[in-house]
């Protein structure tokens, strides 16, 4: 795919993202729709971001949980780019005005204190962070339904990343057992999903793993001073106004959003 067709793609998911408009499927109109050239999308996307005003300061893995590839029809993990216009606050409003149709899942968020590069082991892994937190990703895709589009879709969105919440970051975690968590998700004191840190990829660990390994393949890296929501324990829930949405994960501070029109 030639680049100016990249960049028309990316502008068109750029203004369908700023005018809260779904547009079709890019895949239903394109014969040859290379995953790289997904991810130079969503690169260019990210481009025209920092050219208004926003810095990148994250990462996100997707499709980490078994139980999320079932929901979106889909068979791989993949990343995103986190900037800090999308960050709410700990205990914050987001407001829905603007959103398309967005939904809320349970994460995990690791904090890279020393650069990750291509194939890394567990052991690198936590020993290059420097703390980790729960966390709650907002999802927004800019597609028509949010169901059933194919991986080059989503990538070229951003992953569908809208806005995130990191709750208290907790350096002291060496002694949890990352791979095995109590996750509990509730909406207005009413639980709506429960799961276990184990439902992404196995260990969350190993997603910062592979959020390396797809990076590699883009001579990309995690750099130090980033953090990296690990992917999604549970299908998301979708948001309505008037909703509080608390997280619990075992061993971390408690933390929540509340939902406005």
């Amino acid at each position: 795919m030639d680049q100016l067709k990249i960049n028309e793609m990316a502008e068109t998911l750029h203004n369908a993202r700023l005018e809260a408009k779904a547009i079709g499927q890019f895949s239903a109109n394109i014969e040859d729709f290379p995953r790289e050239s997904a991810y130079s999308i969503q690169e260019e996307g990210i481009r025209m971001r920092e050219k208004a005003g926003e810095s990148v300061i994250g990462l996100k893995m997707g499709l980490t949980s078994e139980a999320k590839r079932r929901q979106m029809n889909l068979d791989a993990p993949l990343y995103g780019v986190l900037t800090d216009k999308m960050q709410v606050p700990n205990e914050g409003t987001y407001q829905m005005k603007g959103s398309i149709h967005p939904k809320i899942e349970p994460e995990i968020a690791f904090l890279i204190k020393k650069d990750l590069k291509g194939k890394v082991s567990r052991e690198e892994v936590l020993d290059s962070t420097e703390a980790i937190c729960p966390a709650l990703e907002i999802l927004d895709s800019r597609y028509e339904g949010f169901k059933y589009f194919s991986m080059e879709d989503v990538i070229s969105d951003n992953s569908s990343s809208s806005h995130f919440i990191l709750g208290k970051w907790e350096k002291d975690f060496k002694a949890l057992d990352l791979k095995n968590l109590n996750m509990l998700m509730k909406v207005n004191d009413q639980i709506v999903q429960e799961g276990s840190s184990s439902a992404i990829s196995g260990d969350p660990v190993v997603s910062i793993m592979q959020q390396c390994e797809l990076l590699a393949k883009r001579d990309q890296y995690i750099k130090a001073g980033t953090f990296v929501l690990a992917g999604a324990a549970t299908p998301a829930v979708a948001l309505e106004p008037e909703m509080e949405v608390s997280l619990s994960v075992e061993g971390l501070s408690k933390m929540s959003v509340q939902i406005k029109e």
